[in-house]
């Protein structure tokens, strides 16, 4: 089994916001394979049990606010005794060009706060990340990080972030 973490922030105002695109492609998988969310106490967590790749997967979307992300998933990967190498968390990243992604293992947090919390709650930085970028073409223009990722995505990003939703899909396919 598998558990595939999206992170954003819970509240209503950060929907369809640059921080929330681990929700928005956690979504998007969930309505693709018409799974039933339901609130799990025990993680603070929204969680859906699913099947990709005739694989059995939790997908979850941490209710505890995007700085708190590791107490929720240290919480499943416990309830479900999962290892490690079974996590793999989705985030946005102001590093990386909108439209690019990166998988990789064994990172530090790059300065996200979500993926801070998640390292110290899990005591290592040996999980896998899909860092989805919501930088603009060029990100010496950001000013205000946090400004910046709380915004929303303007339509020109959402048709760009479209197409890596679908991407960001085929990356989890090929790792589960």
């Amino acid at each position: 089994m598998h558990l595939i973490v999206g992170l954003g922030n819970p509240e209503k105002e950060y929907d369809d916001t640059r921080h929330n695109t681990g929700f928005l492609i956690v979504d998007k998988i969930l309505a693709n394979c018409e799974a039933e969310t339901s609130f799990d106490k025990k993680s603070n967590a929204v969680v859906a049990k699913t099947m990709i790749n005739k694989k059995r997967v939790v997908i979850a979307k941490p209710q505890t606010h995007m700085n708190n992300s590791g107490i929720a998933v240290r919480a499943m990967l416990d309830f479900y005794k999962l290892k490690l190498e079974n996590l793999i968390v989705i985030h946005d990243d102001k590093d990386i060009p909108l439209g690019e992604t990166r998988v990789q293992t064994d990172r530090g947090p790059a300065g996200h706060n979500g993926i801070r919390s998640i390292i110290e709650h899990l005591g290592t930085q040996n999980f896998t990340r899909i860092r989805v970028g919501v930088a603009p073409t060029n990100p010496s223009k950001i000013k205000d990080t946090a400004g910046f990722v709380l915004g929303k995505f303007s339509p020109e990003e959402k048709k760009v972030l479209k197409k890596v939703i679908e991407n960001v899909i085929k990356e989890i396919k090929a790792l589960i």
